[in-house]
């Protein structure tokens, strides 16, 4: 039903020596502004040995502040990062892509075979935060939604990459 609304998606080239290089991997979310972002991040900061990794959304809707301070707290500096379209890694030799929300997940273009797509979705902190807001919750009962999101995050980003031979 949903495969018609998929676009295809090509990949520049295969890699010639995969033993030397890094993964490439990208996160898909639907805005690239939160969840994507902070599974970059994270990545970046502890995986940049073996992992090259990207953000982008199906749609842009810049960094979300809230995102940035708490990634911040935990000593990740997301802050030269930029709210990418998926279309902006229509020529990037890609790996992995991992989709970090449903939406996502289920609007994601169709990947060449040698592109593996996992799905590992997170909870919507923006959304989690509207909810709250909308109960009377303190600014620090909102950043918390961020936050939790945030560690379940950084314990995913820490199973890579052996954890995507799983998938």
């Amino acid at each position: 039903v949903r495969e018609k609304n998929r676009q295809p998606f090509r990949v520049a080239s295969t890699k010639v020596n995969k033993m030397t290089e890094k993964l490439k991997l990208l996160y898909l979310c639907t805005g690239n502004s939160c969840r994507s972002q902070m599974a970059e991040g994270w990545t970046r900061h502890l995986k940049s040995d073996s992992i090259e990794a990207f953000s982008a959304g199906i749609e842009t809707h810049g960094l979300n502040p809230h995102m940035v301070k708490v990634m911040a707290e935990a000593g990740v500096d997301v802050t030269k990062q930029k709210s990418e379209n998926i279309r902006d890694f229509a020529d990037t030799d890609l790996d992995v892509v991992v989709t970090v929300c449903g939406h996502a997940h289920e609007t994601c273009p169709v990947f060449p075979a040698n592109c593996k797509v996992v799905h590992c979705g997170f909870p919507d902190p923006p959304k989690m935060a509207k909810e709250l807001a909308e109960q009377g919750a303190s600014e620090e009962a909102q950043l918390d939604c961020y936050r939790k999101v945030r560690d379940e995050i950084k314990e995913y980003i820490l199973t890579l990459p052996e954890s995507l031979g799983e998938k």
